[in-house]
């Protein structure tokens, strides 16, 4: 079985779908860390690619850590506690610096569950839309552990530290509506209308300027965590990278063309 699946159609939208159903699309085990780290290597190599869309098959978007290997001597968990350290450091926290690395925007469209570091998953995408069936969790605190790919880094630059607190120390499940009002969803949508929102928001970042659009997205990233010199220095080099691209150059054409049509 392919562990995770990806689809670019003709607007450069790359639908990524994570496909282990048996396990609601557990993400805690190498096989599964591995194909989604290739999946977005390839995506990222991909000329024509421009956004991704990522979902989950099945029921879940992602059940986060599969249960029945987290005892110790199985997956992740080693018996010497130096081992573990260095299985999380070479599995699991790959992922999140793998999407900070990454240049395409990637939209979650997050169908049923996302627990764990299912959740976190979601974080580490740009932006989310929910299906009406979503549940989110920070769970880890649930069975004696911690968010330990990187979600308490992450949850609280989207919800805020008092609701990231709050979600990461009881581990409860919030509903759709819920992590609307939290900021961590951007829209929830009927279930059946899922992939056809997200695509059709994908679609309208991908008919933008692609050269523009990678440098958005990478200095979003930036931005969000350095100061503003810093983020002054590196807006003014991505922006003289920008002038000299074709994109911009029809864009503007594209755009005085607009203007004097309107006053004609």
């Amino acid at each position: 079985m392919t562990l995770v699946t990806t689809e670019r159609d003709e607007a450069g939208i790359v639908t990524m779908t994570l496909n282990a159903p048996e396990t609601r699309n557990a993400i805690s085990e190498l096989p599964m860390i591995e194909a989604i780290l290739a999946a977005l290597t390839e995506a990222q190599a991909d000329p024509e690619a421009r956004v991704i869309v990522l979902t989950g098959a099945g029921v879940a978007f992602s059940s986060g850590g599969n249960i029945k290997s987290m005892s110790p001597g199985q997956g992740l968990v080693d018996k010497v506690p130096a081992i573990t350290r260095r299985n999380y450091r070479a599995g699991i926290q790959r992922l999140p610096l793998a999407f900070e690395d990454c240049d395409l925007p990637i939209v979650a469209a997050v169908n049923g569950p996302a627990v764990g570091a299912g959740c976190d998953l979601t974080l580490m995408c740009d932006l989310r839309i929910a299906g009406a069936s979503a549940t989110f969790a920070e769970s880890f605190v649930r069975i004696g552990i911690v968010p330990g790919d990187g979600g308490a880094w992450l949850l609280p630059r989207v919800v805020g530290f008092a609701r990231a607190s709050e979600m990461a120390l009881t581990g409860d499940t919030i509903d759709a509506q819920t992590a609307l009002s939290y900021g961590l969803v951007s829209r929830v949508v009927p279930d059946d209308e899922l992939l056809n929102e997200a695509r059709a928001v994908a679609g309208r970042i991908a008919a933008n300027p692609r050269h523009a659009v990678r440098m958005t997205r990478r200095l979003l990233r930036q931005a969000y965590n350095r100061d503003l010199s810093v983020t002054l220095e590196l807006s003014s080099a991505m922006q003289a990278l920008a002038h000299e691209t074709d994109d911009y150059t029809k864009a503007l054409a594209a755009m005085r063309a607009r203007i004097e049509k309107s006053r004609s």
